[in-house]
C-alpha cells in the first residue's frame, strides 16, 4: 500500500525531529536538533500551525510532555524540565563531560519513564547508550550502540532502532516494574537508514527512512506493509496526531543535503487509514 504525504508547515527546519502529540492540550511538539529549538503547534486541516518556540544553548534531541504541560527536553548531554511558566530546571545528566556524543531520539514508556539515546560526534563506534530516567535516576539499557534512534512500545515489548547497522531491536519490557529483558534482533532495514519510529493501534511500526524519503509501516517482524512518500530524502521521524490520532505527522531535514529542495525540512502530514496509540505522559516521579 502506498500513500503520499504533503508539506504541512510554513517553516523549514534544519533537522526536524521527534514529533509528539499532547492530547490534553491538542498541541504538537517537535524539535530542530541543530538549531537547538523546541517547537509547539496545532493541527488545522492537515497543516501544522506553529504557535511557540523555545531556544536552548545546545542541540536538542527530543521532547516529551507531562500531564500538567511541563516538557522534558533532551539537551546535548542533560535532561531539562521546561515548566509551563517558562522555568528551566536540570533533571539529570546522561552523558559524561568531555564525551563527544549528544543525546538523540527519546520517548516516554507506558508508565511515564523517559528514555533517550545518544550518537557519536566523532569517529567512535559502538559506544552509544540508551538511557532511562525514572525514580532512581539514570539507568542504562544499552551501552554499545552505534546511533540510538526511534523507540516504540507494542504490548509488552520495546522496539528500538540502531540506525547505522539498520537494526531494529526488541526486548521484553514490563512497564509496571520497569524490568527490561535482553535485547534481540527483530529485523534489519537493508535500504536507507531507519530513523524515528512510532506504533499504531494494530501493533505495527511506522519507521522513518533517512535517505529514501519515506516512512515505512512494518510488522514487528519486519514485513513491509505500506510506504508513505514525502519527496524529502531526509525523512526523520513520525507520530500519530490529532483528536482521533489519525493524522501521521512526519518530520524531515534539510541538514546534510547539498542542494535542499524547497520542501526539505518541512513537516508533512498524511492520512494512512489507521490510528495511532495515545502518547504516554512523562511522569516526573
Amino acid at each position: 500500500m502506498k500513500f503520499t504525504a504533503t508539506p504541512a508547515s510554513a517553516d523549514v527546519y534544519a533537522l526536524g525531529e521527534g514529533p509528539v502529540w499532547d492530547a490534553a492540550r491538542q498541541r504538537l511538539l517537535w524539535v530542530d536538533i541543530v538549531a537547538g529549538t523546541v517547537h509547539e503547534g496545532r493541527l488545522d486541516n492537515g497543516m501544522v500551525i506553529a504557535t511557540a518556540c523555545h531556544a536552548f544553548d545546545s542541540t536538542v534531541g527530543a521532547v516529551a510532555a507531562s500531564a500538567d504541560g511541563d516538557l522534558i527536553v533532551a539537551e546535548r548531554a542533560t535532561l531539562t524540565r521546561l515548566g509551563a511558566d517558562g522555568s528551566r530546571t536540570e533533571v539529570a545528566q546522561v552523558l559524561e563531560p568531555g564525551v563527544r556524543s549528544r543525546l538523540n531520539d527519546g520517548a516516554v514508556d507506558p508508565a511515564g519513564r523517559f528514555l533517550v539515546g545518544s550518537l557519536a560526534q566523532d569517529d567512535r563506534e559502538g559506544q552509544e547508550v540508551l538511557a532511562r530516567l525514572d525514580e532512581t535516576g539514570i539507568t542504562f539499557l544499552d551501552t554499545d550502540l552505534v546511533l540510538s534512534n526511534g523507540l516504540a512500545w507494542v504490548a509488552d515489548r520495546l522496539y528500538s532502532v540502531d540506525t547505522m547497522p539498520g537494526t531494529v531491536w526488541v526486548r521484553d519490557y514490563d512497564a509496571d516494574t520497569g524490568k527490561a529483558g535482553p535485547r534481540r534482533e527483530a529485523f534489519t532495514v537493508t535500504e536507507g537508514l531507519p530513523d524515528g519510529m512510532c506504533a499504531d493501534a494494530d501493533g505495527n511500526l511506522w519507521i522513518a527512512n533517512w535517505g529514501l524519503g519515506r516512512v515505512e509501516c512494518r510488522t514487528p517482524t519486519g514485513e513491509l506493509l505500506a510506504i508513505v512518500g514525502t519527496g524529502a530524502p531526509h525523512t526523520s521521524s513520525a507520530a500519530f496526531a490529532g483528536p482521533d490520532l489519525d493524522v501521521l505527522v512526519i518530520t524531515t531535514a534539510a541538514h546534510e543535503l547539498d542542494e535542499p529542495g524547497p520542501d526539505d525540512g518541512r513537516l508533512y502530514t498524511a492520512e494512512v487509514a489507521v490510528r495511532g496509540l495515545p502518547t504516554p505522559y512523562w511522569n516526573p516521579f
